[in-house]
């Protein structure tokens, strides 16, 4: 496999969440790295988070695994069971159908960057915290309204 340089590859922070829930990760910026070099079977992405910044809403998915290694900085990974610190070097694991909400959060005053890994998710997509479903395709209220 040819040496993959960050550099080439494009960083977005654009999200697909409605706009009353975007906010949150807008100061997080991937670079999707399996679509660049053509990888199919699972997803890699390079994240960075600056302060104040989050992954994700708190979710979890029903047919996904995923998970994460730290590369520099910290991140706080919080969950039902509560929050605990990651510095580079701590990985995580998620795994698929626990209904487990996690997310990481920033709140240093520095980036922080981790690879996160899984595949492109089919199933459901939860988030406890706020009106939002992944389903079918589409971002859904709860009660299965479309965003």
């Amino acid at each position: 496999m040819p040496r993959i340089d960050l550099e080439d590859i494009v960083q977005s922070n654009g999200t697909g969440y409605p706009a009353d829930h975007a906010a949150l990760v807008q100061q997080r910026w991937v670079r999707r790295i399996a679509p660049a070099v053509g990888l199919a079977d699972f997803g890699v992405s390079h994240v960075v988070l600056k302060p104040g910044a989050a992954s994700s809403q708190r979710h979890w998915h029903e047919d996904e695994d995923e998970f994460i290694v730290m590369l520099a900085g910290e991140a706080v990974l919080v969950e039902d069971e509560g929050r605990t610190l990651l510095h580079a070097g701590d990985l995580a694991a998620f795994v698929k159908g626990e209904p487990n909400g996690h997310q990481l959060v920033n709140e240093s005053d520095a980036d922080c960057a981790f690879m996160a890994f899984g595949r492109p998710p089919s199933g459901d997509c939860h988030y406890p915290d706020i009106d939002l479903l992944w389903s079918n395709g589409a971002y859904r209220h709860k009660d299965g309204r479309r965003y």
